[in-house]
């Protein structure tokens, strides 16, 4: 049989990519009579990621709480993903760069609005009730969400705002993992004791965070914002990218968050100050405001940061 041209041209190309690897290509070829044609179904592995939703009640809306976490946990899949290959890429250029973070920013908005599909197809009643048999677990112990915040920017940054000038760059990982923002959920500064909430998430990823933290040292995204050659650093289009993402991580998407937890553990009245699953005192935890996390300070005014989560 007369092969097209075409053919014989595919044919060479996979020859040439087999030899390299050492590999024998007319055995692939031969592979491909006994393979089966790909499916949407076993691509995506739809029956396995629509039975991994157990409910540990007989409440319905409970379903609706778990799916709206696991899709949480895609997304931030998919931003660790982006931030990935800005991170590793050696030629860094303002246009990739700023691309990168606007795609990072729309799964953000994408994040941030399922938080009003979540209020309103979950009435509160049925939330108050199955919440009770989740705890002592909380959505403060996404790995993955702290991963993302340890790959956007410098520890220093993330740092609780009250031991921030007595933690620099040189301070041991350790202690500064001891030292986050995010330990004030957990733990009682006064006498050194952490929740059990704490103790957990800090069992199951400690030594892990500490090698991630490491790994991105000097390659999260405000270092290699500050690796740029300065005239790309001037860009103006990068920096709108970086302060969009900046706010849209660390307002809008918190304080959606801050809202919605609002309107399920306190009815909208914040000074009813009713504990999150994990025993958490969230408002503060979890408004801005206290913290004042931002990613890339340089590129905010005095002011600004001053002010950071307080004209909302």
């Amino acid at each position: 049989m007369n092969q097209s041209p075409k053919t014989n041209e595919l044919i060479e190309q996979l020859e040439d990519k087999f030899s390299r690897i050492g590999q024998d290509l007319n055995v692939h070829l031969e592979g491909l009579l006994h393979g089966k044609p790909i499916t949407y179904w076993d691509y995506i592995q739809t029956d396995a990621l629509l039975n991994l939703q157990i409910q540990r009640t007989t409440l319905p809306d409970e379903m609706v709480f778990i799916m709206y976490h696991q899709i949480n946990e895609l997304l931030f899949k998919m931003i660790l993903w982006e931030i990935e290959q800005v991170a590793y890429n050696e030629r860094l250029s303002a246009d990739f760069f700023s691309s990168k973070l606007m795609r990072i920013s729309r799964y953000f908005d994408m994040l941030t609005s399922s938080f009003n599909i979540m209020r309103e197809g979950m009435e509160a009643e049925q939330y108050m009730k199955f919440r009770t048999t989740l705890t002592p677990a909380s959505g403060f112990q996404s790995a993955q969400y702290r991963k993302i915040e340890f790959a956007s920017t410098e520890l220093i940054n993330l740092i609780d705002n009250r031991f921030r000038k007595t933690i620099d760059r040189n301070t041991p990982y350790i202690h500064a993992l001891d030292h986050l923002y995010w330990q004030a959920a957990g733990k009682d500064y006064k006498t050194g004791k952490k929740s059990q909430l704490l103790k957990a998430f800090e069992e199951k990823y400690k030594v892990e965070f500490v090698a991630f933290t490491e790994e991105y040292n000097k390659i999260n995204l405000y270092s290699k914002f500050k690796s740029l050659p300065e005239e790309v650093q001037k860009d103006s289009k990068l920096i709108k990218a970086m302060r969009h993402y900046d706010y849209t991580v660390n307002i809008t998407w918190v304080m959606a968050h801050y809202d919605a937890a609002n309107y399920y553990l306190s009815g909208g009245d914040p000074e009813k100050k009713v504990e999150a699953t994990g025993g958490s005192d969230w408002t503060k935890y979890m408004h801005p405001k206290y913290q004042k996390r931002i990613f890339f300070p340089s590129l905010w005014s005095s002011e600004e940061i001053e002010t950071w989560g307080t004209n909302l």
